[in-house]
């Protein structure tokens, strides 16, 4: 062989080598791309692992903070972030929780606040020490006032109004407002809106929401003696179950609709036991905290332009019942 000859051979060998070693690597390469873009799904902001607190209201077994939760952790998942969440209906010691979140020195703080006067302290204290703090549910009256930098949820004097004005139009007679945490302004807010958005009579009743039999029996009682109450409304998914039964039982012919949903709920609008309900979106609020408070600190980006978020309010009934059933049973809605 010539050593041209020789030279051409060489270089086709080097020319196959290298083509196998550059396939080799690719799929080698694709491989690892697509392990790390399942990673990635986690650590798509590429950053740092972020910590943050989350601390509610929510009594022990809520499922409508249960929906918030779900929300939380798809977007930690999605922005490498890892949370605590703790909670407590009452504000005392709500607030003692929030500081010793404070003091375990997260990066940054989610909280709802039904009770701004009794909270704001403890907040306060995360502001002081340089920690942002996002607001979500229960609070958008006064979120800038107590220390949020951004807010999540519903207004909800609009919501009551749009509840009261379907009640208007729906030809309701008395409505039998139903407050399962006395003093919580949300809750205040939302049966005052229905009153403004009805224009009849509303009576508000308070019972104990982490009491379930009790606040069957108030209902039962309440509905025996005043066959004039046309509608209950209530403002929570288990409340609306219990005023089910409560109505069965009392013999009333009562309509019984509410604010906020669960999976049981749901199935209750699709069978008719539950007219409809006021939907605030709680995945939303749980997503949107978490995934905005990892914005702003990764890229100093904030929503709203210096105002709140709305995530509702919107209604569930029959008309749409089918297409939120799918949701409601993946928990999301």
């Amino acid at each position: 062989m010539s050593r041209t000859a020789r030279k051409a051979a060489a270089l086709a060998i080097a020319a196959t080598l290298a083509f196998a070693g550059t396939a080799c690597s690719s799929k080698g390469g694709k491989q690892e791309e697509q392990s790390s873009g399942a990673a990635g799904a986690v650590n798509a902001a590429a950053g740092p692992k972020l910590k943050f607190a989350m601390i509610t209201h929510a009594p022990a077994g809520d499922t409508f903070f249960d929906i918030i939760r779900k929300g939380a952790d798809a977007a930690a998942a999605a922005n490498n972030v890892e949370y605590t969440y703790t909670n407590d209906g009452d504000p005392t010691r709500q607030a003692v929780l929030i500081e010793n979140a404070v003091n375990s020195k997260p990066d940054g703080i989610l909280v709802s606040v039904p009770a701004p006067a009794a909270l704001k302290p403890a907040i306060q204290k995360a502001v002081a020490a340089g920690i942002p703090v996002v607001g979500f549910n229960a609070g958008r009256d006064s979120y800038k006032d107590w220390g949020a930098m951004m807010y999540f949820g519903q207004d909800e004097a609009i919501a009551g109004q749009a509840a009261g004005a379907r009640l208007k139009q729906e030809g309701a007679g008395k409505v039998l407002c139903v407050i399962q945490a006395q003093g919580q302004s949300q809750l205040e807010a939302r049966c005052d809106g229905v009153r403004q958005g009805f224009g009849g009579p509303v009576e508000n009743i308070n019972v104990t929401g982490t009491d379930l039999t009790s606040v069957r029996s108030t209902l039962e009682s309440k509905l025996r003696q005043d066959p004039a109450i046309t509608h209950v409304m209530t403002l929570g998914a288990p409340f609306a179950l219990t005023a089910v039964q409560a109505k069965q039982t009392a013999g009333s012919k009562a309509t019984i609709v509410t604010f906020d949903t669960n999976a049981d709920l749901v199935d209750k609008i699709a069978s008719g036991d539950v007219a409809w309900a006021v939907d605030q979106q709680p995945y939303l609020q749980g997503y949107m905290s978490v995934n905005m408070m990892a914005l702003y600190l990764r890229n100093g980006n904030t929503l709203g332009g210096g105002k709140e978020v709305l995530t509702g309010p919107s209604f569930i009934d029959k008309n749409n019942i089918a297409k939120v059933s799918q949701f409601a049973k993946a928990g999301t809605r």
